[in-house]
């Protein structure tokens, strides 16, 4: 079995999967938590976590998931679907040699690693939400549903799900589309309170960067963070991480037989006050009393915005330690 030590820096590795190869970064020994990014993002976002729970004495690993980065990009949209992310974890954490992992997830990342536990609850022991709360399958049709929210106007969801449409936008200019969408729903850089929260829309015929703030990058965001998001993305394109939004009407059907379920295992959830993640899905977070029997821990930042483990990297370390050493304590 491959470990890092953990007094060493974070380690980058080529495992075989379905899609053909998945790329993470490990650090550090111990129980293995598997950690795992949201949009538009990379196993980069979990820099500041990485060494902190190796410190705490975890294997930590921060995969690219696929479609991302050095992880492969299959050409079909469906190849995209929830089952096949799921399917992913389990061998990332059996090529690993492990039988077990805590899973943690941010943005999209909540939502795979949710259904990773939902679905395979032998493999991930604990589950861990951040940003996104869970939500059992089941409800409207996805598409249907964000259709509907955009009023007048085109809900970012909506104006993902045509192929080339936002590739088209952003591909031209990756590094100016990443800093203000970034910007956009950060706490320091997104709109005052009051305001309306114009990067979630487009206008009819616009483009949403067109209602993106503009300005100074938010405070957890340097220029060399943003060479490195970016960079990534030049090489790769923006299809493979846009075929997630368009596959979550496959995924509404795939996941049917699981409509109401709840998640039996341990369970941490840490959102932001500012977030919109938050906010909008107030009533799911209400909810974790039935569908996260096994919540143990539940965390709103106050003044924290939608990228919390980079916004407060140190305060999320803080929480999700001692989370972690509830479950083996």
């Amino acid at each position: 079995m491959h470990q890092t030590d953990p007094d060493t820096g974070p380690h980058h590795r080529i495992i075989e999967a379905p899609p053909g190869r998945l790329h993470l970064v490990e650090q550090g020994a111990g129980p293995l938590v598997l950690l795992v990014h949201g949009f538009p993002e990379s196993w980069y976002s979990w820099r500041h976590q990485l060494p902190a729970l190796a410190a705490a004495g975890y294997r930590a690993v921060a995969l690219d998931v696929r479609g991302y980065g050095r992880s492969s990009r299959p050409a079909a949209p469906d190849a995209y679907r929830m089952l096949d992310l799921v399917e992913d974890n389990v061998a990332l954490v059996r090529a690993l040699g492990e039988e077990e992992a805590v899973v943690v997830g941010h943005d999209w990342g909540a939502g795979i690693a949710a259904t990773s536990a939902l679905l395979h609850p032998e493999v991930f022991r604990a589950v861990g939400l951040l940003s996104v709360p869970y939500a059992p399958p089941g409800g409207p049709r996805p598409t249907g549903l964000f259709a509907r929210m955009g009023g007048d106007e085109e809900f970012y969801v909506s104006y993902f799900q045509e192929p080339g449409r936002a590739e088209a936008e952003v591909e031209p200019d990756v590094r100016g589309w990443l800093a203000g969408f970034y910007a956009a729903l950060s706490a320091d850089t997104m709109p005052a309170p009051g305001e309306p929260d114009p990067h979630f829309v487009a206008r009819a015929g616009g483009r949403l960067r067109d209602r993106f703030p503009g300005g100074q990058l938010p405070g957890w965001l340097t220029e060399g963070d943003l060479d490195v998001y970016a960079g990534e993305f030049e090489r790769t394109g923006m299809t493979g991480a846009l075929n997630r939004y368009r596959s979550m009407d496959r995924d509404w059907e795939d996941l049917a037989p699981y409509a109401g379920a709840p998640i039996e295992q341990p369970s941490l959830f840490i959102g932001g006050s500012l977030d919109a993640s938050t906010t909008w899905m107030a009533d799911a977070i209400d909810a974790h009393g039935t569908t996260l029997p096994g919540l143990s821990s539940s965390h709103v930042l106050d003044g924290c915005g939608h990228w919390i483990q980079q916004e407060r990297p140190d305060e999320v370390n803080r929480l999700l330690t001692a989370w972690l050493a509830s479950l083996d304590g």
